[in-house]
């Protein structure tokens, strides 16, 4: 686990103790089997996007829970894989708002201070959700809390129901929250189409003076 300014404010939030049930669940988990995504990339969501740089929150549920897929960051895969259905929505969404990205993998958005934040940050292969529920929830919510502990402004990008029951974590009135319907191919033509969330996202940063996201990266 990265011991980044994270560490210890996500400590604050939970109960003494609970990192070491994660690394005992960990353990378990990758010793039962195959688990995505490895073992290395569980954190890296918050060991690519620093405390201190988090402009943006997009939270998505859990890992892609194909081979080579996931790699800690929601929605992205690397860039010589196939886009996800939820990921070519995503880019097609993009495409109509601000223009056309040709990569899958998102690390340059992460880089730039896009929290890509999964609510569970580990899956058992090929069964979507399986690790939901067990341990990673109140760890991925005491991260949330703390990003709204920010006294900078921060967006939330919440797609889906599952997303958006999250939006009562963000109490601080500086942020602003975007919801939609998630980009899935089961939702996306239900309010995810035409929701235009990367151009809100910089004209709400560019009003309060930072610099906007380069979504094209």
């Amino acid at each position: 686990m990265d011991h980044s300014t994270w560490h210890e404010l996500i400590k604050q939030q939970l109960p003494e103790g609970y990192f070491g049930k994660i690394n005992q669940f960990l353990d378990f988990v990758y010793g039962q089997g195959v688990v995505y995504p490895p073992r290395e990339q569980v954190f890296t969501a918050i060991q690519t996007t620093a405390l201190e740089d988090v402009k943006v929150v997009i939270l998505g549920q859990d890992p892609y829970h194909g081979p080579k897929q996931a790699q800690g960051l929601s929605f992205s895969v690397p860039n010589d894989l196939p886009a996800p259905p939820s990921l070519q929505n995503i880019l097609k969404e993009l495409a109509d708002d601000v223009g056309e990205k040709v990569q899958h993998d998102l690390t340059p958005w992460a880089e730039q201070g896009v929290l890509l934040l999964n609510a569970s940050l580990t899956v058992p292969a090929g069964q979507a959700n399986g690790h939901a529920g067990q341990i990673w929830e109140p760890f991925t919510d005491a991260i949330i809390k703390v990003v709204n502990q920010k006294e900078r402004p921060v967006v939330f990008i919440l797609w889906g129901s599952y997303a958006r029951k999250k939006k009562s974590l963000v109490t601080n009135p500086q942020h602003f929250v975007i919801e939609s319907a998630h980009p899935s191919p089961l939702s996306a033509y239900r309010g995810f189409f035409g929701s235009k969330p990367f151009s809100r996202t910089n004209q709400f940063l560019e009003s309060k003076g930072l610099a906007p996201i380069d979504w094209l990266l």
